[in-house]
């Protein structure tokens, strides 16, 4: 039976690179894969970038979205090629929300105490890496803050059209000890989304310091697609 393909999405702060524990495992398991790369310039072109890669891989897929590529999945999820969603300690606004709103109705996270705003973008300062990817060991946190992508400073004001999770079948990895995307952020939107969701002791990088759990996310999202 072919395998689904995945096509991830990342957030701020980070780039394609923060996949690189998952990726080479799914592969050797039989999918396609591709993590699309985001310039953080404007919603739309990020998108468009998630479903760039959507014509690259076979299809159907399974698009995995990063705490800002849950935005993405979510508006990009709603092209015919994508069969399931899987949400990594993500944002995943409602029609009626941008990313800023939805981030508005809970308490502001630690992680935003560390931010530098010169020249319109936004910036973690290295003070605001153990916000971030505390769990990480020190290296492997100063190589996310050495490779992290700034947006601009509107970013997550803007809007798009598509609300995936509402017709999609959709997963969750919800990070409790998340200080950049509140846990209760968390809770809220997988439950609204009726999302079969896992619980995972870690930062807002799972995908970094428990790649394991986040590989049996996918193949369980993997392998209910491919048995429908």
């Amino acid at each position: 039976m072919t395998k689904p393909s995945i096509v991830f999405a990342h957030g701020l702060w980070a780039d394609g690179s923060c996949f690189s524990k998952l990726i080479p495992t799914l592969q050797a398991e039989g999918h396609d894969v591709m993590a699309s790369q985001h310039g953080l310039d404007s919603l739309a072109t990020d998108v468009a970038a998630v479903k760039a890669c959507l014509a690259r891989v076979p299809s159907p897929a399974i698009l995995v979205g990063h705490s800002y590529g849950g935005t993405l999945i979510t508006h990009a999820g709603t092209d015919s090629r994508v069969v399931a969603l899987v949400y990594i300690a993500a944002l995943a606004p409602d029609a009626d929300e941008t990313s800023q709103s939805l981030l508005g109705k809970f308490p502001t996270s630690p992680v935003f105490d560390h931010l530098d705003v010169p020249e319109g973008r936004i910036w973690l300062k290295q003070s605001g890496v153990k916000h971030f990817a505390g769990d990480l060991p020190e290296a492997e946190q100063k190589l996310v803050y050495a490779t992290q992508a700034a947006p601009v400073a509107d970013l997550f004001n803007q809007k798009v059209e598509g609300t995936a999770w509402n017709a999609k079948p959709s997963w969750y990895v919800l990070a409790t000890q998340d200080q950049t995307v509140p846990p209760d952020l968390q809770h809220f939107v997988s439950k609204r989304m009726k999302a079969a969701t896992t619980e995972v002791t870690s930062s807002h990088v799972p995908m970094l310091s428990k790649p394991d759990v986040v590989l049996d996310v996918i193949r369980k999202a993997a392998s209910t697609v491919s048995a429908s």
